[in-house]
């Protein structure tokens, strides 16, 4: 009767080590899969078991070590305490036995099935063990203490990064999973992606090129200024010094028509100073001087001072969430499927567009497909030349000027 009751109590003992050990590798798992933004809003909304994960897991390193030193603890236990168990009753055989008992209870029982449900839901599970491990992590503070002593030591032979900021890169491959998870939709997901993107963006690629600008001599006649406002629709209009790379200036609409009729002051006196910046300047510094400068147009010049092109601040607008029509703008598509396979493209449609469109790979340091192409053709072209790159035949279909304006692109 002593042996039976000897047995049901060593049997109970490794049942409780058992699910200790089941209880340890879930928190485990759910505390390193947990989602930290989700726990950080719910825990913002007053959930105080929410707030706990958010204190234990700040402090990553001490709960895991608590969490494996418990684990080890129960997991030697339940070894030891099976030994003895079936050594007192299989004899000689006993150790063997013993050894593939305990091995396969405590993978299946002990890892893999608490392991699997704390994975499916994280945050709950963490939420529903926090109290417990806070428990634990009072109760094993001197061994934690020796061992956080124990990682600096070894921290000093081997150098770890200790970098742990998210990039850019990063950030895409998140957002596109979040995308694919279903958490956003497809709309968001483009606004996320081109926020994050926003900040490598540089004058030069989204300018208007000086080619396209449309801009006024500070001496000409109000008649053709009129006449020009009422051409382009556009509420605003650069003002030049005998040439276009003097730019002395913005007129606005409303200042140009007093009381539905033509100033009579000089354009001199009615426009406003332009802001001046670099090609390479990023657009969020540009945004920042449109704001300050409480302006809507900054004029782009190059390294020799020259005027490269123009950006508004509806073209970095529509960085972050497409392009803006209004109604008087004429919808141009920059990709016009014409049959046969092949496309008419607009060469001021940017290179990585035209790369994503045609699932090309094009290594270049020109911004457009239009400078690209001169790139590749070393020269000015003429309408019908054109190139084979990458199953893709290029050829010119319109000139402006020496500037290559459309081409069409068939996939051999």
């Amino acid at each position: 009767m002593d042996s039976d009751g000897s047995h049901l109590g060593s049997i109970l003992a490794m049942a409780v080590c058992l699910l200790m050990s089941a209880y340890f590798s879930a928190t485990e798992t759910a505390f390193s899969s947990l989602n930290r933004t989700r726990i950080k809003v719910l825990a913002d909304n007053g959930n105080r078991k929410a707030s706990l994960v958010l204190s234990l897991s700040n402090n990553y390193d001490r709960l895991i070590s608590t969490i494996l030193i418990g684990n080890n603890i129960v997991n030697i236990a339940v070894a030891s305490i099976g030994t003895l168990l079936f050594v007192e009753i299989y004899g000689d055989i006993g150790a063997t036995v013993s050894s593939v008992v305990v091995t396969v209870a405590v993978l299946i029982f002990g890892e893999i099935t608490p392991k699997s449900i704390a994975k499916d839901s994280p945050e709950k599970f963490a939420m529903f063990c926090a109290g417990f491990i806070r428990f634990w992590l009072f109760v094993l503070t001197p061994l934690n203490f020796i061992f956080s002593k124990w990682k600096k030591l070894v921290s000093r032979f081997f150098k770890t990064d200790e970098s742990s900021k998210m990039s850019h890169e990063e950030l895409l491959v998140l957002v596109e999973d979040v995308e694919n998870d279903g958490g956003i939709d497809r709309s968001e997901g483009e606004l996320l992606k081109n926020a994050i993107e926003f900040g490598d963006l540089s004058a030069e690629e989204i300018l208007t090129h000086r080619m396209d600008i449309e801009a006024v001599g500070v001496d000409e006649s109000k008649e053709n200024i009129a006449e020009k406002f009422t051409k382009t629709r556009f509420s605003r209009l650069l003002v030049y010094e005998d040439y276009i790379d003097r730019i002395v200036g913005v007129l606005h609409q409303k200042d140009f028509y007093v009381d539905g009729r033509v100033s009579d002051k000089p354009v001199v006196e009615i426009m406003t100073k332009p802001v001046f910046v670099y090609q390479h300047t990023k657009v969020r510094e540009i945004l920042k001087r449109l704001q300050v400068n409480k302006s809507h147009i900054a004029v782009v010049v190059d390294e020799f001072g020259g005027t490269m092109g123009m950006v508004s601040m509806e073209d970095i607008l529509e960085e972050l969430v497409g392009e803006i029509w209004d109604e008087h703008d004429e919808v141009e598509k920059s990709f016009e499927m014409l049959g046969n396979g092949s496309y008419r493209v607009d060469c001021s449609v940017s290179l990585g567009d035209f790369c994503d469109f045609f699932g090309v790979d094009i290594e270049s340091d020109s911004v457009s497909v239009g400078g690209w192409i001169l790139e590749r053709l070393n020269g000015i072209p003429s309408e019908g030349d054109g190139f084979d790159f990458d199953g893709l035949r290029i050829t010119i279909a319109n000139l402006d000027a020496n500037r290559v304006s459309f081409v069409t692109v068939k996939k051999i």
